[in-house]
């Protein structure tokens, strides 16, 4: 390997070991006392080191915001891309972002709370959501034949009330009411699709 392929790699593993240092912090409900120097002295490095990747505490959240939200919908589009149909893409959507929500809720809630989340940040996640909702729609079409701008309304509308979704799970955080409402939400979006198909003129 080229030094420089070695030493980019390198820095990049630093950065990425002090954004898991500041997550287990937020996680741990230390967000308010969060600083540079908190998540230096609990990386067991320099401040300096920090510093040489993030200017401040805010670009070091914002940072971790990216981050997750990266994971996040790398893991969901691949579940989704490996799901056959499109019941069981909804049901890796929407059980993918329950999982979520019970593993990393609290780190994006906290980070939100603080406006972790830059206007850059946001610009993507809308190109993201734009992107799903043209591929659920394309196999919508496919598999129910009807009109294109009738699935995008369906799947717009399904696609929204994630947030909802997650919402009521958090009223009553089990697996189980995650199960119940992985379900209702596949139905509730099939069933809807269904019957604009049904109710299609020949």
């Amino acid at each position: 390997m080229a030094g420089g392929e070695a030493t980019r790699l390198a820095r990049a593993e630093r950065r990425d070991a002090i954004l898991d240092v500041a997550a287990a912090l937020i996680d741990a409900g230390r967000l308010t006392d969060l600083s540079m120097e908190s998540v230096a002295d609990a990386a067991g490095v320099s401040r300096a080191l920090v510093y040489k990747h993030f200017a401040n505490r805010q670009e070091l959240l914002a940072a971790l915001y990216e981050r997750e939200s990266a994971r996040l919908h790398r893991q969901l589009s691949a579940d989704v891309a490996a799901a056959d149909g499109l019941a069981d893409m909804l049901r890796a959507l929407i059980a993918g972002a329950l999982a979520a929500q019970a593993s990393r809720g609290a780190t994006f809630a906290a980070l939100g709370h603080v406006g972790a989340r830059p206007r850059s940040q946001k610009d993507r996640q809308r190109r993201r959501d734009a992107q799903t909702l043209r591929y659920f729609t394309a196999q919508a079409t496919k598999e129910f034949s009807i009109d294109p701008h009738r699935a995008r309304a369906v799947l717009a509308i399904g696609l929204s009330a994630i947030a909802g979704v997650l919402a009521v799970w958090r009223e009553r955080p089990t697996k189980e009411n995650a199960a119940l409402l992985a379900d209702s939400y596949v139905a509730i979006i099939i069933g809807g699709l269904a019957q604009l198909r049904d109710g299609e003129p020949s």
